[in-house]
């Protein structure tokens, strides 16, 4: 039982960590909607990327056959990584260039209003199931025990829920941050690319510098708050 409790905590941690990549998804997909829409659009869109990750745990078998080669000596799971990491650098660069160019594409009607909701909904969904991919084979690698990574992803995700809505509102808030989180998606998504071309690429020489360029990010935006607080306070 010890040893159980001990690997479901590993893989928590585990989706914990590669959950930071669904908050940034779904932070910049929500912000196209509007404000009252949001929360809703978090919970639906997370609750759908649960159940679709558990149904791919559940085929557990079949993901077997996921790496082995069907086209140019590209496997089922190369194809949705490649896929994935295109259809993340195409909407990291489109969201990008309505930032810089403060294009907020408000939609009117409420039958443009759904179709933006289900088009949030369903990316947030297949790109989780994207990034998911490796995190579940790594799961079925360590153990044959579905309670425990099912334990692990209702878990994971309940977290990633309750993360979502501040991280997302903090990023939203600070333009310059959400330019920034963008371009980490696409960093993100070239990684996801080289993936599906057999090119691995260490986790670590992409979340280490994306963390010291937030860190320097977030010393920049507390010299500005401590120089227009002082500017305020001179008579």
């Amino acid at each position: 039982m010890a040893d159980a409790l001990a690997l479901l905590a590993l893989l928590i941690g585990l989706e914990l960590v590669l959950g930071v990549d669904n908050i940034l998804v779904i932070s910049i997909f929500v912000a196209r909607l509007p404000e009252e829409n949001r929360q809703k659009a978090r919970m639906i869109g997370l609750a759908l990327a649960m159940v679709a990750r558990i149904v791919m745990l559940a085929v557990v078998v079949y993901l077997a056959s996921l790496t082995r080669p069907i086209v140019w000596n590209l496997s089922l799971r190369d194809l949705l990584l490649l896929a994935g990491g295109l259809f993340l650098i195409y909407k990291a660069v489109k969201e990008i260039h309505h930032a810089v160019e403060l294009d907020a594409h408000q939609e009117t009607g409420t039958a443009s209003a759904t179709a933006a909701f289900g088009a949030v909904i369903t990316q947030i969904v297949l790109l989780d199931i994207v990034f998911s991919i490796d995190s579940v084979i790594t799961a079925v690698g360590l153990t044959d025990k579905l309670w425990i990574i099912v334990t692990a992803v209702v878990i994971s995700f309940a977290g990633l829920l309750f993360f979502a809505k501040p991280i997302g509102d903090f990023i939203l808030k600070n333009p310059a941050l959400k330019i920034l989180a963008l371009s980490f998606l696409i960093t993100i998504g070239v990684t996801i690319f080289m993936e599906g071309l057999h090119k691995h690429v260490p986790k670590a020489y992409i979340y280490l510098p994306m963390g010291f360029a937030l860190g320097v990010e977030l010393l920049q935006m507390r010299y500005e708050h401590n120089r227009r607080k002082r500017g305020r306070q001179t008579p």
